[in-house]
């Protein structure tokens, strides 16, 4: 089995370099790799699968694309929950749970929930996981729902400002008690920003993935082998 994985794009622009080498990755890897795993926050902000954004449009065609050559999974970050079954079926990407496990050794999921030390955070999700929420959000228009993610941002960035590092940071019990519940030998994660390897025990890894800011990042898993690779923004992908 030949997989690859990748978390925390945050794409926002079809034009930038972010969106520029995902396309050319999507293409390049499609055509020799069995599976696609994109763990979440794929995009900046995603408002609703009537988004008709050219970001909407651009991310349409190049899933698309990807999706006639191999599976593609899709998993809900903290920035793109609103993914729904339209944008799968037009699409053709899998929306997979966070917290999926593709084989039995083998955990994946988006990162947040491990930060359990950031009550403020794990209180904001569940109101926007919430049906209720949700519901009452995709009734408005799409100028009322892209204004509100704006300033949602902009209230992330300040507030994260003035946090600790460390409770942005996944919890060293939780990963211990996700990883054992569900029997995996690995685990891989994204959200945090904070690519690397990290060994929980003798018989248990960690792998975190990193944000495609200064450079893009995968694991590359062939066989039982995972390998993290960066690669450069400012040139072509593969080159």
């Amino acid at each position: 089995m030949h997989r690859l994985f990748m978390s925390d794009l945050h794409l926002d622009d079809p034009t930038s370099s972010q969106f520029l080498r995902f396309n050319e990755c999507l293409t390049s890897e499609a055509a020799e790799v069995d599976e696609i795993y994109i763990l979440g926050d794929l995009v900046e902000m995603w408002i609703g699968d009537d988004d008709d954004s050219p970001l909407a449009q651009a991310l349409t065609q190049s899933l698309n694309n990807a999706t006639a050559r191999c599976s593609v999974f899709l998993m809900h970050g903290n920035r793109d929950f609103l993914f729904k079954d339209r944008f799968a079926e037009r699409t053709g990407v899998c929306l997979i749970e966070d917290m999926h496990q593709p084989d039995p050794n083998l955990l994946l999921c988006h990162g947040d929930l491990l930060c359990t030390d950031d009550t403020e955070y794990q209180a904001l999700r569940k109101q926007l996981r919430g049906v209720q929420w949700q519901q009452e959000f995709l009734a408005q228009s799409l100028a009322e729902r892209r204004a509100f993610g704006e300033d949602l941002r902009r209230r992330s960035k300040q507030e994260n400002a003035n946090k600790a590092e460390s409770i942005m940071d996944a919890n060293t019990e939780a990963i211990t008690e996700v990883m054992t519940h569900n029997s995996a030998q690995t685990l891989i994660h994204g959200h945090t920003h904070r690519p690397g390897l990290h060994q929980v025990n003798e018989n248990k890894n960690r792998i975190v993935l990193g944000a495609w800011e200064g450079c893009g990042w995968l694991c590359r898993q062939q066989t039982e082998e995972f390998e993290l690779e960066c690669f450069s923004l400012a040139r072509r992908y593969g080159t």
